[in-house]
């Protein structure tokens, strides 16, 4: 199971209001357009967005920053409470408002933007309590993101000792920067400039990779970075460590990049705390800005949909789409809402062979996602004798999550598979021929029952025989 990590996300806190309307008229008073409004809807943005974007990778998220004595500031901590974010860091100031930013959109196109907010810094009280509580629970932590919106809580001085206080703890700290003077963000684990941000800190202009490469390294040595990054919208990632290098991007279509760095910052110190190098993380959050910028409004990723999405693209890797009882719900939930067919199958498949990738391929061809019901090791043997299995379950599961006509992997430890048949109740559940005039468990919980013939002379007994047979040989 996948390393949960704690993260604590320090910034702005605000509110994004949306008015979802249509336009057919040119206003008689001015040359302005008139948006009919049909509906209001309210999402968490700013440092918001970024635990927002955590918590739907399933990481243990706390928050810190201000917000105002007001209804705005009410509706955040009550809906980051129940989204299951740790609010203890957040506090009140009387005489500053929460943050929200109303946008107009009519036919998926934003009209205008209307903001109500303070830009001043927090007062010497705040940083306080901030300080506060940073110190008390750092050790709590796994990384610390820093979300700069530049409305007033990430001052000079707060943000310098937040960093020295984390270095000293050993924890990363990842950085969503504002402004052109990064110095206060010096000594940082990383951070995510775009383009124009880097160009502006960094004094020279991008217009060429040798620009972007001088900029890059420019950056990291200035503000002691541990790694420089520089994201380049369309373009992707670029990495500057010995040598400058580029993820690409994978977005295919882009409908609203609203939010989507905090989705870049939240991914990579999501996947930078499980234990992945920096050019796996930036992948995966490339991926995960992929997913968001296909939706209206500041969005977040799951799993499922970051996995979904490079299977799309045939990048996805074996680790990915092996998952657990905990993600399973999520992720039938997420693929029959997207109307998808889903098909089930299970079995030992201890030393794959031809036989189990015909079946598995005709398997997949029944339907839109393959789901692999995978015996555990102690399932097996009580199954099979002490003798078996031949490969552990998680070797099996890495050989058979590498097959393209395998969507997920999921193991279980019963003698069958019924638990999971019964929480993913699929559209289609398919068993070898052997299964003939004989009851398959889970029949009644799937929509249709397909038996697939095995290729004949293909199985792991045979293969262990043969070899058995010509044990001695040179």
């Amino acid at each position: 199971m996948t390393k949960i990590p704690t993260i604590l996300v320090v910034g702005d806190i605000m509110i994004d209001h949306y008015l979802w309307g249509k336009c057919e008229r040119i206003s008689p008073e001015a040359p302005v357009q008139v948006v009919e409004v049909l509906r209001e809807s309210e999402t968490l943005g700013g440092a918001c967005n970024v635990m927002n974007n955590l918590i739907a990778l399933e990481a243990d998220v706390y928050g810190c920053g201000v917000i105002g004595d007001d209804e705005v500031g009410d509706k955040v901590l009550i809906e980051l409470a129940q989204k299951g974010v740790n609010t203890v860091g957040i506090f009140k100031e009387d005489d500053r408002p929460t943050t929200k930013k109303s946008r107009v959109l009519a036919s998926h196109q934003q009209i205008i933007r209307v903001d109500r907010e303070s830009k001043k810094e927090i007062s010497a009280k705040s940083e306080e309590h901030i300080l506060e509580f940073f110190s008390k629970n750092i050790g709590l932590f796994d990384a610390v993101v820093l979300s700069d919106y530049g409305k007033g809580v990430l001052k000079d001085s707060l943000t310098k000792e937040l960093i020295n206080i984390s270095k000293r703890a050993g924890k990363k700290v990842f950085v969503d920067p504002k402004g052109s003077d990064f110095s206060k963000y010096s000594g940082s684990y990383l951070m995510t400039p775009n383009k124009k941000e880097a160009s502006l800190a960094s004094g020279i202009e991008i217009d060429s990779s040798e620009k972007l490469k001088e900029a890059g390294f420019l950056l990291k040595k200035r503000y002691d970075l541990e790694i420089s990054l520089i994201t380049l919208s369309e373009d992707g990632i670029a990495i500057f460590e010995d040598e400058m290098r580029r993820i690409p991007t994978v977005a295919k279509e882009v409908y609203d990049v609203t939010g989507a760095g905090d989705t870049v910052i939240a991914a990579l110190s999501y996947a930078i705390s499980i234990g992945e190098d920096i050019y796996k993380a930036c992948d995966f959050a490339n991926a995960a800005a992929a997913v968001v910028v296909g939706k209206i409004g500041c969005a977040t990723a799951t799993f499922a949909e970051i996995t979904e999405y490079r299977h799309s693209l045939n990048r996805s890797r074996s680790e990915d789409k092996i998952i657990d009882t905990k993600s399973l719900k999520k992720l039938i939930d997420h693929l029959k809402a997207q109307s998808r067919k889903i098909v089930f199958t299970n079995g030992c498949f201890d030393i794959l062979h031809a036989g189990h990738v015909k079946y598995l391929q005709e398997a997949k061809s029944f339907g839109d996602v393959l789901i692999l019901g995978l015996n555990s090791d102690d399932s097996i043997k009580r199954i099979k004798g002490e003798g078996r299995p031949i490969n552990s379950e998680d070797d099996r599961a890495i050989v058979l999550a590498s097959l393209e006509s395998v969507d997920y992997v999921i193991k279980f430890d019963e003698d069958t598979p019924y638990k999971i048949i019964e929480k993913i109740a699929p559209d289609v559940l398919v068993k070898g021929g052997d299964y003939k005039d004989r009851e398959v468990v889970g029949s009644e919980l799937s929509k249709e029952v397909i038996l697939v013939d095995f290729v004949e002379g293909k199985s792991t007994t045979k293969i262990i025989e043969k070899i058995g047979s010509r044990k001695g040989e040179v």
